[in-house]
């Protein structure tokens, strides 16, 4: 599936019709993104290290947690997956393994950003980049990595906060001659900046659109209009979920008990499709002893 789902991508990517990506955290929030007929998934490192350390996105998230998630989540849905892989976890030789693991684990695109270690939230202060050499280099080491030249690297840069926009942009076109197949610049901040991206770089881009972030929010519809191949909307189930849970525990809270109200809770029968139960009730009858 890995090589049609990668191809499958790469085209959407290239169509520059603005595709939603929503992030996952775990196999269950994929599943959802998949069945609301959505086209791509992004694994996304903050709601994984939010949800399953209860951390901030703060570069506690290892190569471990991220390809263990994005095995779970390959064999939960059949949707391109985006996979972000923060900075490597270290030099260019770390790159080189994180690819041949996220590869392995089923990623069709894995995300490099240039920050230094520890890294931060894109839209948090205090991050800062590495030497654009280095950034390059690391580049260049991922692309080299891959097996299957139909996985898609996607390169990032932070630059924008620190060394401003040009400097990310200089950052950005030398990732594009190192190879990258998607480009992301993230943490814009004005209007200016994120129209002016898709008339300076040749390469597809994504776009970031971070709920309470320092980026304006456009509609996917317009920034598809400028030429952005990718929309990215990497936490809106996670604080949709979050958001959900504290509505539904302060109604169980306060009236200690909850019924099945489609406004506080999904109903057993729905939770049980989602993850599966039917099929796999099918198969247990297909291979319950005697069954012809």
């Amino acid at each position: 599936m890995s090589s049609s789902t990668r191809k499958t991508l790469r085209a959407l990517a290239e169509a520059r019709r603005g595709v939603l990506v929503p992030g996952a955290f775990n196999a269950l929030s994929a599943r959802v993104i998949e069945d609301l007929g959505f086209e791509a998934i992004y694994i996304t490192g903050a709601g994984v290290t939010n949800m399953w350390f209860g951390l901030p996105d703060q570069g506690f998230m290892g190569l471990h947690e991220i390809a263990d998630h994005t095995a779970r989540i390959r064999d939960a849905v059949a949707l391109p997956l985006i996979v972000d892989a923060d900075t490597g976890f270290g030099n260019a030789l770390n790159v080189r393994h994180t690819v041949r693991v996220l590869e392995r684990a089923g990623a069709d695109c894995i995300q490099f950003e240039d920050q230094v270690a520890p890294k931060r939230c894109g839209h948090f202060s205090g991050k800062d980049v590495i030497g654009i050499d280095e950034a390059v280099a690391k580049i260049k080491a991922a692309v080299d990595a891959r097996t299957d030249p139909d996985l898609l690297i996607l390169a990032r840069t932070d630059a924008a906060a620190t060394q401003g926009f040009e400097a990310a942009l200089e950052r950005a076109q030398k990732f594009s001659e190192a190879g990258a197949d998607i480009l992301f610049v993230e943490a814009v901040t004005s209007e200016a900046e994120i129209r002016a991206l898709p008339q300076r770089l040749a390469r597809p881009q994504l776009m970031n659109m971070v709920i309470g972030g320092k980026t304006p929010i456009f509609g996917a519809d317009e920034l598809a209009g400028l030429g952005y191949g990718l929309v990215l909307y990497a936490n809106a189930a996670l604080q949709g979920a979050v958001a959900g849970m504290q509505k539904a525990l302060t109604v169980l809270r306060d009236t200690r008990r909850i019924d099945e109200d489609p406004a506080l809770v999904v109903s057993f029968a729905e939770r049980q499709r989602l993850v599966g139960k039917p099929a796999l009730d099918a198969l247990e009858a297909k291979y319950a002893t005697g069954a012809s």
